[in-house]
């Protein structure tokens, strides 16, 4: 057992580097389409930040994340946070498909769930 110890050390040690280097192709400002409607542009700015303990910070159409996560698992990384518009709260999650993010978002005292994308902010 203590010869394989060195082994599962440094993978212990390798994981949050693996992890974060998949965090940072996420991190950054992306321009969200929030369209509900064929020909008609409605988007809004999302800033994600993304710690190696875990934790997401940031901006969601124009609320400060309150509470959030990540997590690269499963051959993808994805994020899941919660913000507010003073009423309640809306709680997001969203993943990293390529060059874009899928999301979606549920405001149960709105009483609706709204799927959306995103593209990197120019």
């Amino acid at each position: 057992m203590i010869r394989f110890l060195p082994i599962v050390l440094s993978l212990g040690l390798a994981a949050p580097a693996i992890a974060q280097g998949a965090g940072a192709s996420f991190d950054g400002r992306w321009t969200v389409d929030l369209s509900s409607e064929p020909g008609q542009v409605y988007t809004k700015e999302m800033v994600l930040k993304l710690a190696a303990d875990g934790t997401v910070s940031g901006s969601f159409y124009d609320s400060e994340i309150e509470a959030g996560r990540w997590k690269a698992d499963r051959g993808r990384t994805c994020v899941s946070f919660r913000t507010t518009d003073g009423a309640g709260p809306y709680h997001s999650a969203a993943c990293l498909r390529g060059d874009r993010v899928e999301g979606q978002t549920w405001a149960e005292h709105r009483r609706f769930l709204f799927n959306w994308n995103a593209v990197r902010a120019k």
